[in-house]
């Protein structure tokens, strides 16, 4: 931790240059460059019980290089989009406005005649000058303060209600109502997730428009968390914007990295009937509920897979049955083969421990957490990130779900 932040960035620079491998995107989706033709739906009528080959085009197809899974990663953008979240517009850059007010950034989102107005305050360490890698919360930053003391990382929160006037707890509006409704009033059958994913993006635009020597703000070393809800949160910004480097998803549950096929087979957890449909789009359930929930022609490690090659860390709590960490478990193993094809495995893992309360993390998972913070945001190279910590499911048979 004695590292000065210049050291930082010349260690990650010479870890991108020795792999090829970026660790970062400079564009909120460089795919987005490949032309995508409109979806066609013919997976429904080709059942597949197994987890999908993430490396495989629709058209079957083989990933063989990282141009490759541009593509295909825009294949699974369009797909999760289509099916189950809705669209994620782009705004012109001409259309943001953004200011700092002491440590308060805010950004202004013009589309037509409606202004959109998000706001968010930063925590910048009590040492040093900058630009300072950040991390962003979902919601809330729900890991412990310690894993942050000592380290050069300034600290925010992203309010999703300022998006659409709905979180998990006190007075909401619905569908079609929300904030964002009136900047896209022919997008309100988009679930809330990809649209708080579009707000968090915005605020990625506002830091890179005024640059570090306003915001203090190093744009290349960007994290995101959340727990629960906020989880799934968490993991849908990281996976829909490329310009952050780390995600924590910690205790997501369905419909964040659990696989809906697996869930689809446990019982007494959040699944794709069980769920809070503000979330998604409500096509989804009445398309995919059921024994159709093997038609689905992605699944949820594939979102997780939209990550790569950044980095991802997976935090479970099997604690709490609903969560379906059983099911995060498969889909994890089948995401790592995306991190593993490309030689960055380093790059993804997951820690799931019993024993404490619902986003709570105990101090047994520290280690894991700081270890990604610290090569990832702070970019010292000589840490241990192969995390695969999940022993309660020792015994769970990969080989039913993963045949790739």
């Amino acid at each position: 931790m004695k590292r000065t932040f210049i050291s930082a960035l010349a260690a990650i620079f010479t870890l991108s240059c020795t792999s090829g491998i970026p660790f970062v995107y400079e564009n909120e989706n460089p795919s987005s460059v490949f032309s995508i033709p409109e979806w066609n739906p013919s997976g429904l009528e080709s059942p597949q019980e197994k987890l999908p080959d993430p490396l495989l085009f629709s058209d079957g197809r083989k990933v063989k290089s990282l141009r490759d899974w541009e593509k295909r990663r825009a294949e699974i953008a369009t797909m999760l989009q289509f099916y189950e979240l809705g669209i994620k517009p782009s705004p012109e850059r001409s259309s943001i406005d953004a200011r700092m007010s002491g440590d308060t950034l805010t950004v202004d989102i013009t589309v037509g005649k409606e202004v959109l107005t998000l706001s968010s305050v930063i925590r910048y360490p009590d040492e040093g000058e900058g630009p300072f890698p950040l991390m962003i919360g979902a919601s809330m930053i729900s890991l412990p303060p310690e894993v942050f003391d000592g380290r050069p990382i300034a600290l925010m929160n992203f309010s999703e209600r300022q998006v659409t006037n709905y979180g998990q707890f006190g007075p909401r509006d619905d569908r079609g109502h929300y904030q964002f409704d009136r900047l896209f009033p022919d997008l309100t059958d988009n679930g809330a997730y990809i649209e708080w994913a579009w707000g968090f993006s915005r605020i990625i635009d506002a830091l890179e428009l005024l640059g570090p020597k306003v915001t203090r703000i190093d744009t290349k070393h960007i994290g995101v968390t959340g727990c629960s809800y906020a989880g799934k949160m968490a993991l849908m910004c990281g996976a829909f914007d490329q310009r952050v480097a780390l995600v924590i998803s910690q205790e997501p549950g369905g419909g964040g990295a659990a696989s809906w096929r697996v869930s689809h087979t446990l019982e007494e957890v959040e699944d794709l009937e069980r769920t809070d449909y503000h979330w998604f789009k409500e096509s989804f359930r009445d398309t995919f509920s059921g024994e159709r929930v093997s038609s689905i022609p992605y699944d949820r490690h594939e979102l997780c897979t939209m990550v790569f090659p950044r980095a991802l860390l997976l935090i479970g709590n099997p604690d709490y049955k609903w969560l379906a960490d059983e099911s995060m478990y498969v889909s994890a193993n089948a995401a790592l083969k995306v991190w593993e094809h490309f030689g960055v495995e380093d790059r993804m893992g997951w820690s799931i421990q019993d024993g404490h309360m619902h986003c709570m993390l105990p101090q047994s998972q520290y280690p894991e957490v700081e270890a990604f913070i610290d090569k990832f945001l702070l970019g010292i190279p000589d840490v241990e990130t192969k995390v695969r910590k999940a022993p309660m499911f020792g015994e769970v048979d990969l080989s039913r779900w993963i045949d790739y």
